[in-house]
């Protein structure tokens, strides 16, 4: 043989050797987990044959510690590389459970480096595929040094490019801050976990039981902590709902998002918006109704709806266009603003104006939720960080109010006078300090503590207060509000707003940046 043949010949056994790596037996140990194999989920993330790996053929720089043999297997425990999600490019990185439990070392870490910077050099969006036991305790500092520098450039890439972490196996101790940073958390059920301290460091540090799924099981991040926004029931879908939430987004922030074609051109019965707001003032309806009918046909996509769902964000499409929607939820607590709705909504008005996606603000709010526990946890801090990021947002901003518009609440949910573009309200609004049954109390308490029907007499002053007071006309005369408007108008009244903003422009200080209430 001669030389040119053994150097091809040595090539061809290199990549032999790779596929007996990455063949069928470690597959199927991960399938015997429920879970996918690091490959599997790449190739269900993007679209056919697109897929180009990177630094496939690396291996642990510290092969032998003294303390546990390190596999010497190509690629180190993950999979890095770029391909397309529907048509556009994305960079990925997919931990590998099957080599070292997905451990970071050096060159894992250097490997998710490599191309969390060409994702912000190109302007791409990334996906983080997790399925790791975390720091390579072997490999001491040089673990905890490789985590640091991409937490680094997690904050680095913030508002810059989308950065997704679908969490697909553990993600323990330091792991967790990775995903903490970036712009959304996937979870899928009986086989994510997240945790800063697993069970066995709780039962030895505080003497309490407590199970993987407890502590940081899917369910748990996604009504409790609110870490994570979605949770599905198997890996596919996950991977599948990462698809569909990238196509709402620019690839950069100095892109607008993708304009995709209306899947139905047929008009819907936009008379139905206008029976939705009951006429009892204080009865609930599903705000979610209201989006389904303003929003183009099936394109609401809902963004961490099992945590604090007195708030209901997501986005939609509205005549082919990305929109964000905030919305409060009177069947929730009656919509108040709390403590983790604020939290809520801050967090997506931020990531919507860091990625040019204008917001519609649907409002029906009576109010903050009162109470020690609320007060004592910082209501007034948390609140006023909702109402610093829609004050901050640059984008065209529209509100809609539906019904209640009371107090703080009605100022902090993108009132004209923190930056609303266009300010609508349907018939049914009320505008006022307070809502009328606590308003009268306060401003007719003598009359109410001689009356000989004091209930009877308090409801014909909430009455007049409603129409004298906090009916929409008034503030539609004053200026505080654009236009009152016929509830089946809102959705082309929304569409043209929106039109005559494509242009919007706003001089902002010139600052290294605000101090938000954290």
């Amino acid at each position: 043989m001669d030389i040119k043949g053994k150097i091809y010949n040595d090539f061809l056994n290199r990549i032999e050797r790779f596929k007996v790596q990455n063949g069928p037996d470690k597959i199927r140990k991960q399938h015997a987990k429920g879970k996918l194999h690091a490959r599997e989920r790449i190739t269900l993330l993007f679209d056919k044959n697109s897929f180009e790996e990177l630094d496939a053929f690396v291996t642990s720089a510290t092969p032998d510690t003294g303390f546990g043999k390190i596999d010497s297997a190509f690629g180190d425990g993950v999979v890095i590389g770029h391909g397309r999600v529907n048509g556009r490019l994305v960079y990925v990185y997919s931990q590998d459970f099957t080599v070292m439990g997905g451990s970071l070392g050096a060159v894992h870490a250097k490997k998710i480096v490599k191309v969390q910077e060409l994702a912000l050099k190109v302007g791409a969006p990334i996906i983080g595929l997790i399925d790791s036991g975390g720091a390579r305790i072997q490999e001491g500092v040089a673990s905890l040094s490789g985590y640091t520098s991409i937490f680094h450039n997690n904050v680095r890439s913030s508002g810059v490019i989308p950065q997704i972490s679908v969490i697909l196996g553990p993600a323990a101790g330091g792991a967790v801050y990775s995903p903490a940073l970036t712009d959304f958390v996937f979870m899928a059920k009986n086989t994510s976990y997240m945790f800063l301290t697993g069970p066995n460091v709780v039962k030895e540090v505080l003497n309490e039981e407590v199970t993987f799924d407890e502590l940081g099981g899917e369910e748990t991040h996604a009504r409790k902590s609110g870490v994570a926004n979605f949770i599905y029931e198997d890996e596919e879908n996950a991977i599948l709902g990462v698809r569909k939430l990238l196509s709402f987004f620019p690839s950069n922030n100095l892109e607008n998002p993708p304009y995709v074609e209306r899947i139905s051109k047929k008009e819907k019965n936009v008379e139905k918006l206008r029976d939705i707001v009951p006429d009892d003032a204080n009865k609930p309806y599903d705000v979610k109704k209201v989006i389904e009918l303003i929003a183009d046909q099936d394109s609401f996509f809902e963004v961490s709806e099992l945590f604090a769902p007195n708030i209901v964000v997501g986005f939609a499409r509205l005549n082919g266009k990305a929109v964000g929607i905030i919305a409060n939820q009177p069947k929730v607590l009656a919509g108040v603003i709390d403590i983790n709705s604020s939290l809520k909504g801050a967090r997506f008005v931020r990531f919507c104006d860091a990625f040019n996606i204008p917001i519609i603000t649907l409002e029906d709010v009576p109010g903050f939720l009162p109470g020690l526990d609320q007060e004592h946890n910082g209501i007034i801090k948390h609140g006023a960080k909702l109402l610093f990021a829609f004050s901050e947002a640059t984008v065209p901003k529209v509100t809609v109010i539906l019904r209640k518009a009371y107090g703080g609440a009605f100022c902090v949910m993108n009132s004209k006078n923190i930056g609303g573009d266009y300010n609508f309200a349907w018939p049914t609004a009320e505008i006022a300090v307070m809502g009328p049954e606590g308003a009268v109390s306060i401003l007719y308490r003598k009359e109410l503590e001689k009356a000989e029907d004091p209930k009877k007499l308090k409801k014909e002053f909430a009455a007049k207060y409603r129409h004298e007071v906090a009916n929409p006309y008034i503030a539609d005369e004053k200026g505080y509000i654009d236009e009152v408007i016929d509830p089946a108008d809102t959705r082309w009244k929304l569409i043209t707003a929106f039109e005559t903003l494509e242009n919007k422009h706003v001089d902002q200080p010139e600052r290294k940046h605000g101090n938000m209430p954290l």
